[in-house]
């Protein structure tokens, strides 16, 4: 076997790959005389039809197989031994000869490789990033509190329907004349709120009506929704996009919902108990919580930020961009050529993010451990918690269902890759100047406009 190698440029090579007959030709017969022990051949016992018969019937794709086999291995141990840096995968090359592989016993094949530009990450204090603190105001704080009061609150049952309140009742439909339809809809029991409806002539109906009292409405035009008018009635979408009809609503109980006191009882439910015992601990509490989640959207923004500078600090970089996107359009059947001149730039300074973290990764000797996998797939389900209000959540818990989430391979690679970028940051905020600025939530959420 020959492998010779001819750079195009600094970022372009090709490679000539001759395979022997003698580079093959054992594969080949033991992989022959596998076929003969297994095939089942009319005429012949298991194992003895000739070996002469087996070449003819599988000799050419069993030699096309190893063939494949030993170039790959030869072009892959060719890039490992001689350390080369490739982007995307070795291409054959555009005008490659058919191969004759019955009657050739000697083969040339040629491959086009993409290779990274040199590039040693260099940043100091002359490079800038931001680090934005948002600032938590009382607004904010009052808010998160009615929020606490409004998730713990009580359900009661009153005798008069306001706003949101939800009645329940039965529902028969009604002819024009206003008679029950003989033949028509009927509901022993359904569900709604005035406040919910749509048109306000048909919420007047129901704002203020009493426990026992008997409305007739149309529901058609109070919800503006065949779904929605479909789970009142317990009737199909079709059906409900044909309802014009007035019902009567008899009105059995009105459930209204009322928040939480914001005393020691909510405080409790919140934080766990005495763990907080004032309004004062109370509120201080709510904006650590504030803060600390708008903590994990600055770190995000300082990603976002430290990306953008790599990209820029590798601008002057060339790029084998005719090679990538052969590469692409080769390995995914979906995109298309449109497609692929709209996304390029974008995964351009994928690639180039890409290429600096795993440089800058490799200058410090940073490493992903396990430790650090199952620490952040904690963190991830400790924000999942707590988009639902979950702020104390027990290790265990937490441990637990980040163990699940770790079973999945994919999500393994994803938070390796997400643990690696962290450290990197790291890094670049030591490595350059870093400017605290703090901002309100409105023109920190204009920063990702």
């Amino acid at each position: 076997m020959n492998i010779l190698r001819n750079d195009i440029d600094e970022v372009n090579a090709q490679v000539t790959i001759t395979i022997e007959e003698s580079d093959y030709a054992e594969k080949v017969d033991k992989a022959l005389r596998d076929y003969r022990r297994k095939a089942n051949i009319p005429g012949f016992r298991p194992g003895l039809a000739p070996i002469g018969m087996i070449k003819k019937m599988y000799g050419r794709a069993v030699k096309a197989d190893e063939l494949n086999r030993t170039l790959q291995e030869a072009i892959y141990n060719y890039i490992k031994e001689n350390d080369l840096d490739i982007l995307g995968e070795p291409l054959p090359i555009d005008d490659q000869h058919e191969v004759d592989f019955e009657n050739n016993t000697k083969f040339d094949f040629k491959f086009d490789l993409g290779l990274a530009p040199k590039y040693e990450p260099a940043l100091n204090k002359k490079d800038n990033l931001k680090y934005y603190n948002v600032k938590v105001t009382d607004e904010m704080i009052d808010k998160q509190v009615n929020n606490y009061a409004g998730r713990f609150g009580n359900y009661n049952e009153v005798d008069e329907a306001h706003g949101k309140d939800m009645i329940k009742g039965s529902m028969v439909e009604l002819d024009a004349d206003g008679n029950v339809r003989q033949d028509g809809i009927s509901v022993d029991e359904t569900t709604m709120a005035a406040d919910y409806m749509k048109d306000e002539e048909q919420k007047k109906l129901l704002e203020g009506a009493k426990k026992g009292s008997v409305i007739r409405f149309n529901p058609k035009k109070a919800y503006d929704s065949d779904v929605e008018l479909s789970s009142i009635l317990h009737i199909s979408k079709e059906e409900a996009a044909n309802m014009t009809s007035d019902f009567n609503l008899t009105i059995n109980s009105i459930i209204h919902y009322t928040p939480s006191e914001v005393d020691q009882t909510l405080f409790d439910k919140v934080y766990g108990k005495d763990i907080v015992k004032s309004l004062e601990e109370f509120r201080t509490k709510v904006a650590e919580g504030i803060a600390a989640n708008y903590k994990e959207d600055s770190e995000y923004k300082l990603g976002i930020d430290a990306k953008a500078l790599a990209i820029k600090k590798m601008a002057k970089l060339v790029f084998p961009e005719e090679f990538l996107r052969r590469w692409l359009l080769a390995t995914n059947d979906k995109m298309t050529q449109e497609q692929l001149d709209r996304d390029f730039p974008a995964m351009l300074d994928d690639l180039k993010w890409y290429l600096f973290k795993t440089r800058m990764a490799k200058a410090n000797g940073i490493k992903v451990e396990r430790d650090d996998i199952n620490a952040f797939a904690r963190r991830m389900t400790r924000v999942q918690f707590a988009q639902y209000g979950m702020t104390e959540v027990p290790e265990e818990i937490l441990s637990n269902y980040s163990s699940e989430m770790l079973k999945k391979d994919e999500t393994v690679r994803n938070i390796s890759e997400k643990v690696l970028e962290e450290k990197v940051v790291d890094i670049m905020r030591n490595a350059v100047k870093l400017t605290a600025t703090e901002v309100t939530v409105d023109e920190f959420n204009k920063l990702f406009d």
